[in-house]
């Protein structure tokens, strides 16, 4: 990235854009998470942004730069959710038109969030399986009908409003020593991160994406951008197949360190902020708090600032986000179970096998035959991971014929 480009970023002019029309939302402090990791841990809010993330900021910036013309033709966005409610937000406020393109797969309340935003501006398109899918559809609708379009964060401008982050950080927190930030496109890691290091180039600033969706880390390593194959899409406001050219180049100047999150520890992080604090996140905005334990030796005794990016999460997503929770804390386990052909197997099974405080949340025979019964799948919640051994000492030790389906992918995605 050259000096030139650089110095088109100001991120100052972009805050001044924005005054008005985002939030200038809070950094707190966490007593709790800055006990349990020896340091000063501090939350950007940007859950309790205008649209629940920060993705208005860049989206804002560069819509309120085009010209009358532009406006009058419309603009058009591909996005997950956050993006397009900050899109939908801003065609409402500069009163143009837009047609914003969402995967099939969007949570309803994100979709339903994006209509109530642009309130009458705005015509959503629903395709394909993932963002870049529908971003195919929507760059060939914007050739096609000469309107604007307005990329999540391969931009100029909208790495300069989602940068606007990192200026609310620096005047909140000078001092601050390190960030954490989630990648999904990398506008806010590529835009906070480069206003960040141009203040103070000691502050670390650590990327974290899901393990499932690692498109910047791969990216680092092959030292360009590169297409994943396939990805997770559960953390949906982070699962991008590859990242931005111009992000790239941005982040791998400013990153200190890139870290990859399994899902499951970001659903347990999505119960935890939930539960301790109050606190509603969706998948992407828990990656940063979700990163902690990754990274706990480097960040002890500092000031350390963790974005939460957004809370657009759709509470009928929440049984899947406690159960993702639970497998990967190791306290549910699922079974396929042949039973000792002999009477009072399933009774052995329930009052021998199972531990004191073990719970079946699900059992079902698979049928072999119209007058035979065949295995039973069979779910079992624990109370501690420790007593799995135990668990499974006292199935053999019964004799119950057992396949652990959770260590199996393939028969857990057809089964459970």
């Amino acid at each position: 990235m050259d000096t030139e480009t650089k110095h088109m970023l100001d991120f100052i002019s972009a805050a001044e854009r924005l005054k008005g029309i985002v939030k200038r939302t809070p950094l707190e402090y966490n007593a709790g998470l800055s006990e349990k990791y020896d340091c000063e841990i501090y939350l950007k809010r940007e859950d309790l942004q205008v649209v629940r993330s920060y993705k208005l900021r860049g989206a804002y910036n560069m819509i309120s730069q085009l010209n009358a013309e532009q406006l009058s033709r419309g603009v058009v966005c591909a996005s997950a959710g956050n993006h397009a409610q900050g899109v939908a937000f801003s065609c409402k406020k500069l009163d143009t038109k837009g047609v914003i393109f969402m995967p099939e797969i969007t949570p309803k309340q994100k979709v339903k969030q994006t209509q109530m935003f642009g309130n009458g501006n705005i015509e959503i398109v629903l395709v394909g399986d993932t963002f870049d899918d529908c971003l195919r559809e929507a760059l060939a609708y914007t050739a096609e009908h000469n309107m604007t379009f307005i990329p999540p964060f391969d931009n100029e401008k909208i790495v300069e409003g989602q940068g606007t982050v990192g200026v609310e950080i620096f005047e909140d927190l000078p001092e601050i020593e390190a960030i954490i930030v989630p990648i999904g496109g990398g506008g806010l890691a590529s835009g906070t991160g480069q206003y960040l290091k141009q203040h103070n180039p000691n502050i670390k600033v650590i990327g974290v994406e899901p393990e499932g969706a690692p498109s910047m880390f791969e990216a680092l390593k092959a030292e360009e951008p590169v297409t994943l194959a396939s990805i997770n899409r559960f953390v949906d406001g982070a699962a991008v197949k590859r990242i931005g050219a111009l992000t790239f180049e941005l982040s791998r100047e400013i990153l200190d360190k890139m870290l990859l999150v399994p899902e499951g520890k970001v659903c347990t992080t999505i119960l935890k902020l939930y539960n301790e604090d109050a606190i509603v996140v969706e998948p992407a905005g828990a990656l940063s708090v979700a990163a902690l334990d990754l990274c706990k030796e480097e960040i002890k005794g500092k000031k350390v600032v963790c974005v939460i990016s957004g809370g657009n999460n759709d509470i009928d997503r929440m049984g899947e986000i406690k159960e993702q929770s639970l497998l990967y804390e190791g306290l549910k386990h699922y079974f396929i179970v042949r039973f000792p052909q002999r009477p009072g197997a399933l009774k052995l099974f329930v009052n021998e096998v199972l531990g004191p405080k073990d719970d079946i949340t699900r059992f079902e025979f698979i049928k072999k035959t119209e007058r035979e019964r065949g295995p039973a799948l069979v779910g079992i919640e624990l109370k501690s991971a420790d007593d799995y051994p135990a668990l499974l000492q006292r199935m053999e030790d019964y004799r119950f014929d057992v396949i652990e389906v959770n260590r199996d992918q393939t028969l857990f995605e057809y089964l459970v």
